[in-house]
């Protein structure tokens, strides 16, 4: 069974398969610093994987975009006071032109139910 959540004409901000989530890109609001913009998104992970039934723990992997990889120190800052240390993911990160230049970080998780 397939579960979308939140979904739209282009895409769902979330798909459940069976015990797998997997989140569409999240974003902080434009034009904010990237610290702020990766406090906005993994906000936004937490209420996602809560509406689908899993929390942080269970997050398996997460592909990190910078815009600048200049901003890594500071997006990390935020990011490790988050990450659930008796269960980090594994993880990437990147630097990438991302969908709009207000945009500075953008946050790619796939995560367990169970």
């Amino acid at each position: 069974m397939i579960t979308r959540i939140q979904p739209g004409a282009r895409m769902s901000e979330a798909v459940v398969h069976g015990d797998a989530i997997y989140l569409s890109g999240q974003v902080g609001e434009p034009g904010d610093d990237v610290a702020t913009q990766t406090r906005t998104a993994l906000a936004e992970i937490e209420a996602l994987l809560a509406e689908a039934g899993s929390d942080k723990s269970k997050i398996l992997m997460a592909q990190i975009w910078l815009a600048d990889i200049a901003d890594f120190e500071a997006m990390n800052g935020v990011w490790d006071a988050w990450v659930d240390t008796a269960n980090p993911p594994a993880r990437a990160t990147g630097e990438s032109r991302l969908a709009s230049p207000d945009y500075k970080v953008e946050i790619i998780v796939i995560a367990a139910k169970a």
